[in-house]
């Protein structure tokens, strides 16, 4: 019997291909989030990273961490909206605090100069000329790169390590910086007090170390001292101001700086805890137990 012919095949429309690390969502849904950290960098202000790229390519991180977060605990918020104001928008706006220090005129601390310690704490700034031209940010208990990954697109002039103690996230932030094209962001698997940092062995090598939900300020400190230099700032992200913890800071540090922080879309109490090695003769007077002058708390 002749067999008859087979149909014509139904030609299937092929679905569009995006970025890598897109988020899992209809292109609907990613434009929705561009339009969402275009408007939240215009909030933040002048101060914001102006790279028109920017939201795209950390709305392709927040892909990373949707497909990444099947596998292993990344974060706890899992809607796209929900981490683009309690993560992206949230780490941009520390890093604008970080930049409006960087522009600030005055004395700008660096290794090899004389700390100036006369004068408004702000007005001193971090260290933007350092040897090697770059601000070394590191960034303690990095988990899924937040700040680490976020202030490595935002700031490409800035150079990024974050050190975890799970591998995996590790693992995590180094495809990241693969997939994003991430050249000034690096990820060491280390535990951080016994990390003898990332140039060489040197210790001492940061300019800036800085936390997001880590530890204690005290710990923060403790753990991370032999990473910074006698101008080395530490900044630590917090939520409502922890004066319990300040109260409990090594005797040779200070705060000498909290900074509240407006980050748009978020309906909840963020600030900055800024902190250097206090000067020797202040640390010695401590110790010995003579007073040394409380730093005032900025009250958002």
């Amino acid at each position: 019997m002749k067999r008859r012919p087979r149909p014509p095949q139904r030609l299937t429309r092929t679905p569009p291909t995006r970025t890598p690390g897109a988020v899992a969502a209809a292109p609907l849904v990613e434009a929705e989030l561009e339009a969402l950290l275009r408007a939240g960098l215009q909030t933040l202000g002048a101060d914001a990273p102006q790279d028109p790229a920017l939201p795209g390519r950390l709305v392709c991180y927040l892909g990373l961490l949707a497909r990444w977060g099947q596998a292993i605990n990344l974060t706890a918020v899992r809607d796209p909206p929900a981490m683009v104001t309690h993560h992206l928008l949230d780490c941009l706006a520390a890093g604008c605090a970080v930049h409006r220090e960087l522009d600030r005129p005055g004395h700008l601390r660096s290794p090899t100069s004389t700390p100036d310690r006369s004068g408004p704490a702000l007005a001193r700034g971090v260290p933007r000329e350092v040897p090697g031209g770059s601000l070394r940010v590191l960034d303690v208990g990095s988990g899924a790169g937040l700040p680490g990954v976020v202030w490595a697109l935002a700031e490409p002039g800035w150079r990024l390590t974050c050190v975890d103690t799970v591998a995996k996230k590790v693992g995590f932030i180094r495809q990241a910086a693969a997939e994003l094209g991430l050249s000034n962001l690096q990820a060491e698997h280390a535990r951080v007090e016994a990390w003898a940092g990332a140039e060489g062995g040197r210790g001492g090598a940061f300019d800036l170390i800085t936390s997001r939900a880590f530890s204690s300020l005290a710990d923060f400190l403790t753990l991370t001292r032999h990473l910074g230099h006698e101008a080395t700032y530490w900044v630590a992200m917090k939520g409502q101001t922890p004066h319990e913890e300040l109260a409990a800071l090594p005797s040779d540090f200070e705060m000498f700086h909290v900074e509240p922080l407006e980050v748009p879309g978020l309906h909840a109490q963020r600030c900055l805890v800024w902190m250097r090695r206090r000067p020797l003769a202040a640390s010695l007077a401590l110790a010995s137990g003579a007073a040394v002058p409380a730093q005032a708390v900025d009250k958002p």
